[in-house]
């Protein structure tokens, strides 16, 4: 374990790097480095304070890096010093890359390590952290944001006693949904936030026309790699479900088109804020791993792709109305996105994988006596919430906030708001 602390106004920062199994079943074989970062205030710098782990969204994000004091981490540090965790895979934590993938000679050997990089393998590593910095029989806190709280959810599953107390922020995960079922939701819930989109924008179904019809008439190259096509073009709608979704999608919109010299063609701008708005390649986890988080005991076998045939709206077609997609992931994207292509064929592995063990254990969850609070947004586009309210039903003691105030991003936009409220609620204030 390897320590650097440096600071910035209002937060001590200590870097912490641990070596430990890809496969805890196998604690003698294959290392890995997992990397997170300690957070406290200045001036309780040398207290014993409670621990409190942050476990990022995604799957396949890395943990927030702090620039200043502020947002939840400004209300956590009143009484907790943090852990943000790079979870395996990504940040510092043996990335998970196109690049990386290629030491392995096969795509079933690439599909086998990925194998290990779903919650089971996350919370094992956070129940090594929590022996080496809190010490063993020592409880610690968890605030998990969306597949955070589903990690932390498998955390109260697996190792109860561990915890001191779990929060939950848009996180509640299905715990005996199929993945078919939980895309039936997501997509009725990505029709009714197109609706709303155009209701509110609407001049943008004449610019979405336009686009469109420019995109099937011409071979349009990304500026940094790939070619952008009609189905490409509707994955933008996977910010709908934050706070400022809609208005990301409509101001890049309204620039879509330039006079050149054939005339009018494709923004650079524009060609170039797709690109910065489709991260798959960056963060290949989440195109890899997305269906299979959902997974216990059966195959994904491209789910969001066999349910979109339930639903017609999604297929883009002259003179009919336009919907964007949302969080869902797609085969073809494996040949389109030029730094997905080389992990082709672990994904089709992994999406025929049936294999996955599972993830909750209803009889502890039942009987849980940790104490819990989770935020749920009424209107969430990417956990829903009547599948959220299914699943704390069955959760012992676990308190809800359901609220249509906040978007799914509302520990990023509203954080000091939010974990104040979930913190009165866990301790019993409200």
């Amino acid at each position: 374990m390897n320590k650097n602390t440096h600071r910035i106004p209002g937060l001590v920062l200590t870097d912490h790097e641990f070596n430990l199994p890809l496969d805890y079943k196998n604690p003698d074989g294959e290392k890995l480095t997992v990397f997170a970062r300690e957070i406290v205030a200045p001036e309780r710098e040398t207290e014993q304070l409670p621990w409190l782990l942050f476990l990022q969204g995604g799957p396949g994000y890395h943990a927030p890096r702090p620039k200043e004091n502020s947002g939840w981490l400004k209300r956590a540090i009143q009484e907790y010093r943090v852990l943000l965790l790079d979870q395996r895979g990504t940040g510092l934590s043996s990335p998970v890359l196109s690049q990386t993938m290629q030491r392995f000679a096969t795509p079933q050997e690439q599909a086998d390590y990925l194998k290990f990089f779903r919650a089971d393998s996350i919370v094992n590593d956070a129940e090594w952290i929590r022996d080496q910095l809190v010490g063993k029989r020592k409880p610690w806190s968890v605030l998990g944001q969306s597949y955070g709280g589903f990690c932390a959810v498998h955390y109260l599953s697996a190792a109860p006693d561990s915890l001191r107390e779990v929060l939950l922020t848009g996180g509640v995960p299905p715990l005996d949904k199929s993945p078919d079922e939980i895309y039936r939701a997501t997509y009725r819930k990505v029709i009714e936030k197109n609706r709303l989109y155009f209701e509110r924008y609407p001049g943008d179904v004449k610019r979405v026309a336009d686009i469109c019809a420019y995109l099937d008439e011409n071979k349009v190259h990304l500026p940094g790699s790939g070619r952008l096509s009609v189905k490409r073009f509707q994955q933008l709608g996977i910010v709908f479900g934050s706070s400022n979704g809609f208005e990301h999608v409509h101001y890049m919109l309204e620039n879509a088109f330039v006079a050149g010299a054939e005339g009018l063609e494709l923004n650079y701008s524009f060609l170039r804020s797709v690109e910065k708005a489709q991260v798959f390649e960056e963060y290949p986890i989440y195109a890899l791993l997305h269906e299979p988080i959902y997974c216990q005991n059966e195959a994904s076998n491209w789910s969001a792709e066999s349910v979109r045939q339930e639903y017609p709206q999604f297929e883009a077609q002259r003179g009919r109305p336009f919907y964007f997609t949302g969080e869902m992931i797609y085969p073809w994207m494996f040949d389109e996105y030029e730094y997905l292509k080389p992990l082709k064929q672990a994904a089709e592995i992994l999406a025929a994988y049936d294999g996955w063990p599972s993830l909750y254990d209803l009889s502890v969850l039942e009987a849980n006596r940790v104490p819990c609070a989770a935020a749920v947004y009424y209107n969430d586009m990417y956990v829903d919430r009547q599948l959220s309210q299914h699943s704390a039903d069955k959760i012992n003691g676990i308190k809800l906030w359901i609220t249509n105030e906040h978007e799914h991003n509302a520990l990023r936009s509203r954080g000091e708001i939010v974990l104040d409220r979930l913190l009165g609620m866990v301790k019993g204030s409200i």
